[in-house]
């Protein structure tokens, strides 16, 4: 494979909803865009995390999936022809005398970019793990950290673990077509909005499904196939007929080697103004659940907002001899080209 690194003019960090929207605000903007993603796919945690699973705050979309979202912003980046490269974790970056950016990859793959703009999340994504003995001989094939497809988990004995949203959201979305569910939890209060505990409660009652307090302690099966598991609260030890368990315990993420490429940050996070989301280097952005500020709120919608002002700044940089004005969607030439 030839040393010599890739041109572009933006280069984004991060093929999640910030990532995909920034390439088209940069494409109305007239600059092209090449995308990297440490996963196989576009999506970020969308489509990696909970795909089938229902966001209610897309403004004008009362209820999309996380793949349905990224199929459409795939589709709205189209007319802009931005370059996807994935299975690849940006590494290292300096800047070069002529006052671009040289990225690498961990492959070896290099970027000259006039402007990255870094749109990586909180870093690489990591589900939280409980110290069950043997679990890594289960994990993708009885234990999962998310739901890519309903219809694997039809007609299993199904325990969910956890007491956070997605937790209870999954719980009650698979107990329909399960053989039987169990949502188990260490206590009787739950992290998930009331909404969704009030409904579990009445799914209970109703005989939909069963809660249970305790513990995970010990998991029952053999050559990767669970058949229960063990459970504990306090003195009292039970076991749970499982053939499918969901893990929900948190995530964790992990920000890696951009976390040394020089700019400020705060938290494990990149600090941003919030005029044009410019980190503390010229040239270099931070926009969706990478970047910190004041008021700043962890929403898919803040990211697309953050891309759009990202994009006015990078375009006066990429062209800085050209006149920018702002255009709408509505009368661009660009986003009307056909794709």
């Amino acid at each position: 494979m030839s040393n010599a690194p890739v041109t572009c003019e933006a280069l984004i960090i991060g093929a999640g909803p910030a990532g995909l929207f920034a390439a088209f605000q940069l494409g109305m903007a007239g600059v092209s865009s090449h995308l990297v993603d440490v996963l196989p796919h576009a999506g970020g945690q969308c489509a990696e995390l909970y795909p089938q699973k229902p966001i209610y705050d897309i403004p004008a979309h009362p209820r999309i999936t996380g793949a349905e979202l990224t199929d459409r912003l795939l589709e709205q980046t189209r007319p802009f022809s931005p370059l996807f490269h994935f299975n690849e974790r940006a590494t290292s970056l300096r800047k070069l005398d002529n006052g671009r950016f040289g990225v690498e990859m961990d492959s070896g793959l290099a970027f000259e970019a006039a402007v990255v703009v870094i749109a990586a999340g909180g870093g690489a994504i990591q589900p939280k793990k409980p110290p069950l003995r043997g679990i890594e001989d289960y994990e993708g094939t009885s234990i999962f950290y998310a739901v890519k497809d309903k219809a694997a988990f039809a007609g299993e004995h199904i325990v969910v673990a956890g007491g956070g949203d997605s937790a209870l959201d999954w719980a009650m979305e698979l107990a329909p077509e399960a053989k039987s569910l169990t949502l188990l939890h260490r206590r009787e209060q739950f992290r998930a909005a009331p909404a969704s505990v009030r409904r579990m409660r009445q799914m209970v009652e109703a005989g939909r499904m069963d809660f249970r307090l305790g513990q995970l302690r010990q998991l029952i099966g053999e050559n990767g196939q669970l058949r229960a598991v063990r459970a504990a609260n306090g003195r009292e030890s039970f076991e749970i007929p499982a053939t499918r368990l969901l893990l929900f315990f948190g995530l964790t993420n992990k920000m890696g080697p951009l976390a040394q490429w020089g700019m400020e940050m705060q938290g494990g996070l990149i600090i941003v103004n919030t005029a044009d989301f410019e980190t503390s280097i010229p040239g270099i952005f931070a926009i969706g659940d990478a970047c910190v500020y004041p008021g700043k709120l962890k929403l898919i919608l803040s990211g697309f907002h953050e891309a759009a002002l990202m994009a006015q700044k990078a375009c006066r940089r990429v062209h800085p001899d050209e006149h920018h004005t702002f255009v709408h969607s509505t009368s661009s030439r660009l986003a009307h080209k056909p794709s």
